[in-house]
């Protein structure tokens, strides 16, 4: 198949289905249905989750659904399907037997909170304010519980759609946010240095009216921002792709959406366009936004990356940056993907919301009884080798946005790429600090370990697991004493981890020295008493009292 779909709403919502009646054993019976069908025709599926825990947790929801309300049901069968862990393979809700409802707000995740970005008219009351609670919950626990209910691909695909789901009244009961079925919520706020209550009554609309997640102007709704005053890439929503030419800077500024032909233009076009400009004129940076960007058909990335290859005078480094976000998903996880692999990118913003190596493409499974619609993936799609997937891409320049950016129009990300002017960036962290490694510069190999740990550019790079595969890798090739300066070096960077003296200790027991690694799983189990480090180094004290271990 060559479309990957992009989610934007259609996780949650498009129509509102009717209500027919479904019996406890009719969803019963469909449940075995999945259970079978998942087993016979989709086993590949089972990566994040084993086949044991997905069938224990097929039993538990069985037993369970003659208890349950029709709407707690559905939810249920989300959650089960959110154990695969890819945000293609969903529960299609909009298509169920189950009608949703939806509160007639905008939610979205900052790092500073989650806020109302924007709201039906007859609440423009809480239009901007900070959501601190719902019904006297935290927020913090109403996404904690909301959070086995959305298909998490990522916890950056999570932070892009948890808001549709914390709308949602059906969701609140079944993940006990509410004690009863209600319709009306009850949100507790900030703004403008003040605390208040807002009661919000939901409706069966549950459409919001936006392009890519963006309030279209014109409507009964009301957004936090001056839309007369758009920021780069909220201009021209109503276009796939459009590029600005930004003088002062002597930058090409490119907005892609989608990947898919624009009506009035298509990709191969638009793009020749693009880099004949770059060609004919003054330009020295050409920057590629597709933080909104959630897919389409992968097939049409290639005039963009061949594009980018052949542009000499771009394609070198701190010339050409892709902006990555939370909403990058799906066939533009592709397009990063070749772009990492094929040009001198520098990628900025957010990680995105895929990851590396993903299953994509689904197939429409209909349960026989209630015809509730579920979606699994089939298509494996790997650009790059196994030992470089990730949960996602990391942005090489870590930039976040604030509410108060949102809300001023102010893009940080933009602005830290026209600002840009380090030619010795470290694109590749790891790769640079090994080179220390080999040369034996452990003095220089530590300082700048410290560094670019704590340099914010870098916020998103998983030093800690990187570390932590390194150690692994040499411990696997037999050289013990790097393996040793490896988890040393995690556990000094990273003194708070019961996973990096758990590993460190791992390396001294394969080296010999008994003591040490018990001190120091035991200290790993001090760390984390009742996680699943604590459990491991249990496990792994144990295996070493057995005979022969010592």
């Amino acid at each position: 198949m060559k479309i990957l779909l992009s989610l934007v709403t259609c996780l949650l919502f498009l129509q509102v289905p009717s209500q027919t009646t479904i019996s406890s054993s009719e969803w019963q019976n469909d449940l075995k249905f999945l259970q079978e069908t998942v087993h016979n025709d989709y086993p590949f599926l089972f990566k994040k989750v084993s086949q044991k825990d997905f069938d224990t947790a097929i039993e538990k929801f069985y037993t369970e659904i003659p208890k349950m309300q029709d709407h707690e049901v559905l939810i249920g069968f989300a959650k089960i399907i959110g154990l695969f862990k890819y945000g293609h393979t969903r529960v299609g809700f909009s298509e169920g037997p189950v009608p949703l409802h939806r509160l007639p707000i905008s939610l979205y995740q900052f790092p500073d909170g989650l806020y109302i970005t924007a709201a039906h008219k007859d609440y423009a009351a809480v239009v901007g304010a900070k959501v601190t609670a719902v019904e006297d919950i935290s927020t913090f626990n109403v996404l904690k519980a909301v959070h086995p209910v959305v298909p998490v691909e990522n916890e950056q695909f999570f932070k892009a759609y948890a808001g549709l789901y914390v709308t949602v009244p059906e969701v609140l009961h079944a993940q006990a946010i509410t004690e009863s079925l209600q319709q009306k919520i009850k949100l507790t706020l900030e703004k403008d240095g003040k605390t208040f209550s807002s009661v919000i009554s939901a409706n069966d609309s549950l459409r919001i009216p936006t392009h890519y997640g963006e309030l279209k102007p014109e409507s009964d709704w009301i957004g936090v921002r001056n839309q007369s005053m758009n920021p780069l890439y909220l201009k021209n929503l109503d276009k796939i792709y459009y590029f600005e030419y930004l003088p002062e800077h002597k930058t090409v500024y490119v907005r892609q959406s989608q990947i898919q032909d624009d009506p009035s233009e298509d990709i191969p076009t638009f793009y020749k366009r693009v880099f004949n400009f770059i060609e004919e004129n003054d330009v020295e940076k050409l920057v590629l936004d597709v933080r909104l960007n959630g897919g389409g058909n992968n097939y049409k990335n290639k005039p963009v990356v061949t594009g980018i290859i052949e542009q000499k005078k771009i394609n070198q480094k701190g010339k050409f940056f892709v902006i990555i976000g939370r909403r990058t998903f799906s066939a533009c996880q592709n397009l990063v993907n070749e772009l990492s692999n094929y040009t001198n990118v520098i990628f900025v913003g957010e990680p995105t919301a895929e990851n590396i190596n993903f299953y994509g493409d689904n197939r429409r499974v209909e349960l026989p009884n209630s015809k509730l619609p579920v979606y699994l993936s089939f298509a494996w799609w790997q650009d790059k080798p196994q030992w470089e997937n990730a949960d996602y891409t990391s942005p090489h320049l870590a930039v976040e946005m604030t509410f108060e950016d949102y809300k001023s129009n102010h893009d940080p990300v933009l602005e830290k790429v026209l600002n840009f002017k380090d030619s010795n960036f470290i694109t590749n962290p790891m790769g640079y600090l090994t080179e220390f490694f080999m040369a034996q510069k452990f003095q220089e190999l530590e300082a700048e370990a410290a560094r670019m740990v704590k340099d914010p550019n870098y916020s998103f790079f998983d030093f800690e697991d990187e570390f932590n595969r390194a150690g692994y890798r040499l411990l696997n090739q037999g050289n013990k004493e790097g393996a040793l300066y490896a988890f040393q070096l995690n556990a000094k960077l990273f003194p708070e981890s019961a996973n990096a003296w758990d590993s460190l200790a791992e390396a001294h027991w394969k080296s010999g020295n008994m003591e040490k690694a018990k001190e120091l799983y035991n200290k790993a189990i001090t760390m984390d008493p009742k996680g699943p480090v604590g459990d491991n180094a249990r496990r792994m004290l144990l295996e070493m009292t057995k005979p022969g271990k010592h």
